[in-house]
């Protein structure tokens, strides 16, 4: 993730450019940054699967697939007999208690698979003052509930292009699992979430500051995009990161590159640093628009539950939409 994508005009001259020496030593130094993220991650995850756990439970409406009447196992309503219902349907002891003759109609679950990507490249390890988590736990955290809530609702989840879909009630540890042997892969680290082939009728939830290049992300998007499937992007984004509040001189550090600028009297940048930020998020608008896909912006000093809350919403949505 290049968090310098969305600064200013001029922030990206060549003199933030790294040294040669600094060059030649990336190699050894991004295993030895790739391999310390891992074990910061593995660490941390016990934690994070208390949280999700605890996110989930105040979530109390999950998602419960494509509810409507159908062939299955599980019961689901009694309606009046109509006409062109089969005689083997009625139920005779429902119907013997009142004047009206009743069927008895069983629930029809398409559960879908939910592919899941969170971001855990260099920028999403971004923690200001003004929040008390990292874009990176934010992000980890938001996938394991949601994780929590598809699979206690019926639906199969997986990580997409890493793992098999499961609707088993260990999806989240298994989730959390392969998180950990494969934290370090591009898949994951890249910035940008990887090529896969999606069946019809899946959806996917991709999780990053979302921060490269509009024409990068709008490239990696349509690999994913397909004919019905639902998409949803969530932005999370540190609050500092949405306002600049810096003020005076201030060393701006590419996580991703090791590029550094220093800027004088950076509060005079923040208005045109909005503008542009602002401009970034509504080309990413446009784009999930445009893939039929819906966008929401969190930040991490607001509560985890929000996000959760307003995708189930849109699931549910996406769920009722007639196919």
């Amino acid at each position: 993730m290049q968090s310098l994508t969305a600064l200013p005009s001029g922030w990206d001259n060549p003199r933030m450019a790294a040294s040669p020496e600094t060059y030649r030593n990336a190699g050894t130094a991004k295993v030895v940054e790739l391999e310390t993220a891992a074990h910061a991650l593995a660490e941390r995850l016990p934690e994070l699967m208390l949280e999700a756990a605890r996110i989930s439970h105040t979530v109390t409406h999950g998602v419960h697939g494509r509810r409507r009447a159908g062939p299955g196992e599980t019961f689901w309503q009694f309606r009046q007999y109509e006409s062109n219902d089969s005689t083997m349907l009625i139920d005779w002891r429902r119907s013997a208690s009142s004047t009206h003759v009743y069927v008895r109609e069983r629930e029809w679950e398409a559960a879908h698979t939910v592919w899941l990507w969170p971001d855990l490249s260099a920028s999403m390890n971004f923690q200001s003052t003004l929040a008390p988590v990292s874009k990176r736990d934010r992000a980890v955290v938001l996938m394991l509930a949601l994780a929590e809530l598809l699979v206690r609702g019926g639906e199969r989840v997986g990580l997409l292009s890493l793992t098999n879909p499961t609707a088993s009630r260990r999806a989240t540890a298994r989730l959390a699992e392969s998180l950990i042997a494969h934290g370090h892969e591009p898949a994951l680290t890249s910035g940008l979430p990887p090529a896969a082939r999606i069946s019809r009728f899946s959806g996917t939830v991709l999780i990053s500051d979302f921060l490269d290049p509009l024409d990068q992300i709008s490239e990696a998007l349509k690999r994913l995009a397909g004919a019905d499937i639902s998409g949803h992007l969530i932005q999370v984004l540190d609050p500092i990161e949405e306002s600049l509040a810096f003020e005076g001189r201030m060393e701006f550090i590419d996580p991703e590159r090791g590029q550094r600028w220093i800027g004088d009297r950076v509060e005079s940048l923040r208005e045109e640093y909005r503008e542009r930020l602002e401009a970034h998020r509504s080309g990413l608008r446009d784009l999930a628009n445009r893939l039929g896909w819906s966008m929401l912006v969190h930040h991490t000093d607001r509560p985890a539950t929000e996000p959760m809350l307003n995708l189930i919403a849109r699931l549910q949505d996406n769920g009722r939409r007639p196919r």
